[in-house]
């Protein structure tokens, strides 16, 4: 089957969607938790989240700023900070439903079913149900012009994290942290470890790496 440029276009609107988006495969997925300087906060859902570099430790995310009582970006603009928080297979349904179009204003951690958790020095919530937290400082906005899209970059400088889910040589171990993931919008998924593999040369077989 090849589908080309011309069919794509004619698709139904909501099958395209979800088409495009499950097309990639398995993406990082996040709560994306701010704060206004009224004090009012907000999480949303996001499966854009992407490494940028490690020095300076950056991660960036796409956004789409032009639609109804966008708070979070908003908010990053305000505050100049913002975080991101895994997903663990007990709370998927919660973490799906911060997606849904909550008014401006009113905070999606109690009718989500979430608990901020917050440290000094730092404005915005963590989710305190997630077992990976990461405090992000907004560093630069990309426009995307072809379809109105922002790419946000922020400098992670807090992490919360059990230093059990650390290997010795920095690797982070999101099955013992019970990361999960997913396909296109709606469709989630628990990660099963095939392999880690050293680093790769010309003419050598890679060695593979203890993971636990």
């Amino acid at each position: 089957m090849i589908i080309d440029r011309s069919q794509i276009e004619q698709m139904d609107k909501r099958y395209r969607t979800t088409f495009i988006n499950s097309l990639p495969g398995f993406k990082c997925l996040h709560m994306l938790g701010t704060i206004s300087n009224e004090g009012i906060t907000n999480i949303g859902l996001f499966n854009s989240v992407f490494h940028i570099g490690a020095n300076p430790p950056l991660l960036g995310f796409v956004l789409r700023p032009d639609t109804p009582d966008h708070d979070t970006y908003d908010n990053i603009l305000e505050t100049g900070e913002y975080t991101f928080n895994n997903v663990i297979p007990e709370y998927y349904e919660q973490a799906h439903q911060t997606s849904a179009s909550f008014p401006s204003g009113v905070s999606e951690f109690l009718p989500c079913g979430f608990t901020k958790f917050y440290i000094n020095g730092f404005k915005p919530p963590f989710v305190n149900e997630s077992t990976i937290k990461i405090g992000l400082e907004f560093k630069e906005s990309v426009d995307i012009n072809i379809n109105n899209t922002k790419i946000i970059i922020g400098e992670i400088v807090k992490i919360i994290i059990d230093e059990r889910l650390i290997v010795s040589d920095g690797y982070v171990d999101h099955i013992k942290a019970k990361t999960i993931t997913v396909a296109g919008l709606d469709s989630y998924f628990s990660a099963n470890a095939l392999g880690r593999l050293s680093y790769a040369k010309p003419g050598e077989q890679p060695l593979k790496l203890k993971v636990y």
